[in-house]
């Protein structure tokens, strides 16, 4: 079910806490509202919808669909450049350290542990919601 956007920079600023089997449904609102805002946005962090676990969910380029990320970590990283965003959560745009390509560990919403390769703008994104669960606004 869509959730309300969470704006509150105090509590998007504390780290998420690890997510377990019982958090699955917090992925499916997380899917919903990231549906309800396609016009305007292409990943969220559970926490911009007030739960604060560490679940994300994206555009893929890839595939063209939404893939969602539980207790996702960057394990590697290359080809630092800088870059603007913006957030639902936040106002405005602001300047941000990114990398083109990263290698990430995450489990799935069956909670297999899978490490990937992302590259250019889908890395971005989970770059920007990923530092979301470790509490790092841009």
């Amino acid at each position: 079910m869509q959730q309300p956007i969470m704006t509150d920079e105090r509590f998007l600023s504390r780290p998420s806490e690890p997510a377990t089997e019982a958090d699955l449904g917090v992925a499916v609102d997380l899917a919903d509202t990231l549906a309800a805002h396609a016009d305007s946005c292409v990943g969220m962090a559970a926490n911009m919808i007030g739960v604060s676990k560490r679940i994300i969910v994206f555009a893929d380029e890839a595939t063209g669909r939404n893939m969602i990320m539980v207790n996702p970590r960057i394990v590697e990283r290359s080809g630092e450049y800088e870059t603007e965003e913006g957030c639902l959560s936040l106002t405005g745009v602001r300047k941000t350290i990114r990398y083109e390509r990263i290698t990430v560990t995450y489990c799935t919403r069956r909670f297999r542990e899978v490490t990937a390769v992302f590259e250019g703008f889908t890395a971005q994104i989970i770059q920007h919601e990923i530092d979301h669960c470790n509490g790092i606004l841009i």
